[in-house]
């Protein structure tokens, strides 16, 4: 089966920066209709400069994935445009960085909010419009969720969740033919940025030389363009329909040799 998603209908969420930006700048170029989502206003201008490089088409929606009633009516509003849904990619996150014995309450309410009930808002609230014809839906794991990350217990148990969530939502809708996939990406971002930008230099060398030995190929990150772009195409195509409740790593083999 050709992988193509000419017409396929989307929603990205955090498609104003990072991976989210890349999803829709690849969908868009294989010729899909994308409505993305993101609580930063400058997501708009993003969006309006990947539509003009079509075929596809992209719209932005300035939404919180927190906000229940605000996903519901965004989902609906996209879907109506759309004329349907075919896949959604819940790309959305946070990672705010505390070491565990200062982590408050407050602290674990913002990160679960976001980066657990913010993809299962989306997820609810694009069942049933996926229903009745199946579709994709990918949620964003982590490698922080399979191995050590420092000053982000926290980070790394959310992203737990999804994984697990997204394992047992793929067997609960399968009887519907939606299938439910969680993606492990290790990608150079903006987030990352930040990342490397807690650490003093000699810690950076030290995360250098780390990242240098776990990740096989290549010894860092990867784009998101070319080395993710491409399998989100994929994941959103009717060639991965037979896939589902697994974790995909599209990581450059991290985590493989720890």
């Amino acid at each position: 089966m050709p992988i193509a998603i000419t017409g396929k209908r989307i929603i990205v969420t955090g498609g104003a920066r990072g991976i989210g930006a890349a999803a829709v700048r690849g969908f868009v170029r294989e010729g899909a209709h994308v409505v993305t989502f993101d609580n930063r206003p400058e997501g708009e201008q993003v969006t309006a400069t990947v539509s003009t490089q079509g075929p596809g088409t992209a719209r932005f929606v300035l939404v919180d994935v927190c906000d229940e009633a605000a996903v519901r009516s965004a989902v609906d509003a996209a879907v109506d445009t759309m004329g349907g849904l075919d896949a959604v990619f819940n790309i959305a996150g946070i990672e705010p960085a505390k070491p565990a014995e200062a982590l408050t309450a407050a602290d674990w309410h913002k990160i679960l909010d976001v980066n657990v009930v913010g993809t299962a808002n989306i997820c609810a609230a694009a069942y049933s419009h996926m229903a009745a014809n199946g579709g994709s839906i990918i949620n964003f794991g982590s490698d922080a969720a399979l191995g050590p990350h420092p000053n982000g217990t926290h980070y790394s148990a959310s992203k737990g969740a999804v994984i697990s969530y997204s394992r047992a939502l793929a067997y609960e809708w399968a009887r519907v033919g939606i299938r439910v996939n969680s993606l492990v990406p290790a990608i150079w971002t903006p987030m990352y940025n930040e990342y490397r930008a807690r650490f003093d230099a000699e810690e950076l060398i030290n995360h250098d030389k780390r990242m240098a030995e776990v990740i096989p190929l290549g010894g860092k990150l990867g784009d998101p363009d070319t080395d993710l772009a491409p399998v989100l195409v994929f994941l959103a195509s009717d060639a991965s329909k037979f896939i589902t409740a697994q974790i995909i790593s599209v990581n450059g083999g991290a985590g493989q040799t720890r």
